[in-house]
């Protein structure tokens, strides 16, 4: 774990802890503002959930289904393996798993390479489903 979230001379810290650490450094979304957002081309959405729950639960239209071991590969902008759509450092990326950890460290990761607009989905995919938002078999 880095220093910068960990703290020189500390010692490890829990999960609940880290989650919570990483979230003070950036505003989460709920399902409504992320849809906003992606509809009027504000945010890239960005889907981490593996295949069998996307198979499961569906898709969000629109989305860029990125598996989180792939993340970070795919959406540095200066990344050789990335995504058309990683143009920049000042995309607005909204990481979604399927209920919102995950993607809050996936976040984190992305603020780490300079995505500084980097957010995550409170609630993840299931929050954006219980909203009655669009999501496709």
């Amino acid at each position: 774990m880095s220093e910068a979230v960990r703290g020189t001379g500390e010692q490890p810290v829990g999960i609940d802890e880290l989650l919570e650490r990483v979230r003070a450094g950036f505003e989460r979304i709920g399902p409504e503002e992320a849809y906003d957002a992606a509809r009027s081309g504000e945010a890239l959405l960005v889907d981490i959930r593996y295949a069998a729950l996307r198979e499961q639960d569906g898709l969000i239209p629109g989305a860029l289904v990125v598996e989180r071991n792939e993340l970070e590969w795919r959406l540095d902008p200066q990344g050789s393996h990335r995504v058309p759509e990683a143009t920049g450092h000042d995309v607005r990326v909204v990481v979604i798993c399927n209920e919102g950890y995950a993607s809050s460290l996936a976040a984190a990761s992305l603020h780490q390479l300079g995505l500084a607009r980097a957010t995550d989905l409170v609630g993840g995919f299931q929050a954006w489903k219980a909203a009655g938002l669009p999501v496709m078999s």
